[in-house]
């Protein structure tokens, strides 16, 4: 009898211990739980410690509330001018209530994938091909917008939406490339002839800089030629105003003009002395008594030189 109460009370501590583990729930942070109680809502356990109903309550979904990237898988889109267009993307989401992400909708993450390609192929189809490799964020804001208005219905927030690739068909891939090499071409022989040009002006404004500073170096150097000659001759003219005043004063000066015309006949007389002694031929002046009349006045000056010297004193 002992025995068997032993038992049962063996049995009734595991019993009450697997009650206890059944109504401890511990949360993980960034978590939430949702618990049903026979068959219909009844709380979501936030982050740390909680206790349910062992047996009565139970926890059917478990939401990650943080940032979830969701890859939406490629797809063909139309655009504008009709040309194919493969589009895939990345959706960026989270759940923000749990309740409505259990039972809002039976596959939350099918229906923003859905939708997300939807509105994307929608967008396209409003846009020439050109346009959608330009303006990938008003692409990528479209589609959250359009995502925004249906997913808090399903308990999400929709963050942002990014275009991770878009390929057009091979043919209009080899067509943009060649479009792409020419206009590259087209700028290089553009910048080509630009350099060039520039170059040729350079080297004009070189040449017009050296001619302009070549002639005012000529014209400089003869301005300063004609100033040292017409320094030269003011400096030769004075020169000889002076001399000619001091002859002057010389010649009214007393017994001057004697001496002036004693000095001439010296003149006179060594120049007719010296063609003699350099050539054999004999020149006269035309009137011989000019030669005598010369030297009886030089001669006279002479003698009348010492006597008015001795009247004077």
């Amino acid at each position: 009898m002992q025995f068997g109460s032993s038992i049962f009370a063996f049995l009734l501590f595991v019993v009450v211990l697997i009650v206890i583990v059944q109504a401890i729930r511990v949360v993980p942070q960034q978590r939430a739980w949702v618990v049903e109680r026979w068959g219909k809502f009844h709380a979501v356990l936030e982050p740390g410690l909680n206790f349910v109903v062992p047996f009565v309550d139970r926890i059917v979904y478990r939401h990650d509330l943080r940032e979830i990237p969701l890859d939406v898988p490629p797809q063909v889109c139309i655009t504008k001018d009709n040309t194919q267009l493969q589009v895939d993307g990345i959706i960026y989401f989270q759940v923000t209530d749990p309740r409505l992400a259990s039972y809002g909708s039976s596959n939350y993450v099918l229906a923003i994938t859905q939708l997300a390609q939807t509105t994307l192929r929608s967008v396209i189809g409003r846009m020439e091909l050109d346009r959608t490799f330009e303006e990938r964020d008003q692409i990528n804001a479209s589609v959250v917008s359009a995502l925004d208005a249906a997913a808090p219905n399903w308990g999400v927030k929709v963050l942002r939406y990014e275009i991770k690739d878009l390929t057009p068909p091979a043919e209009i891939l080899r067509s943009m490339q060649a479009q792409i090499t020419a206009e590259r071409e087209k700028r290089a022989v553009i910048a080509t002839s630009e350099g060039r040009r520039q170059e040729q002006i350079n080297v004009a404004q070189g040449a017009r800089e050296a001619a302009i500073a070549k002639s005012e170096g000529e014209k400089q150097a003869e301005i300063n030629l004609a100033q040292g000659e017409a320094t030269a001759t003011l400096v030769k003219a004075e020169a000889t105003a002076k001399a000619i005043r001091q002859i002057a004063e010389s010649i009214t000066a007393e017994g001057g003009l004697q001496a002036v015309n004693l000095r001439v006949a010296e003149e006179y007389i060594a120049q007719f002395g010296n063609l003699a002694r350099t050539t054999n031929t004999l020149i006269l002046p035309a009137n011989v008594a000019d030669v005598a009349g010369v030297i009886a006045t030089a001669l006279s000056i002479v003698k009348a030189t010492p006597a008015s010297r001795a009247a004077s004193s």
